[in-house]
């Protein structure tokens, strides 16, 4: 697991989904729509911000 780590391209994509999921799941809340939409913008944005805090970004050359 030491050799796990997310390359820089990647954890913008990352960062940028889970920042659009966050925003839509915001949107949603405040509209009080569909609650199984607050539950995949919610888990979608909370995954993508866990894996961002707890896998290293990859060392530049």
């Amino acid at each position: 697991m030491e050799d796990l780590h997310l390359a820089p391209a990647l954890a913008t994509v990352i960062f940028v989904l889970a920042c659009l999921s966050g925003y839509q799941y915001r949107r949603v809340w405040k509209t009080e729509g569909p609650r199984w939409q607050l539950w995949i913008f919610g888990l979608i944005a909370a995954a993508g911000l866990l894996v961002l805090g707890f896998i290293p970004l990859e060392a530049g050359a």
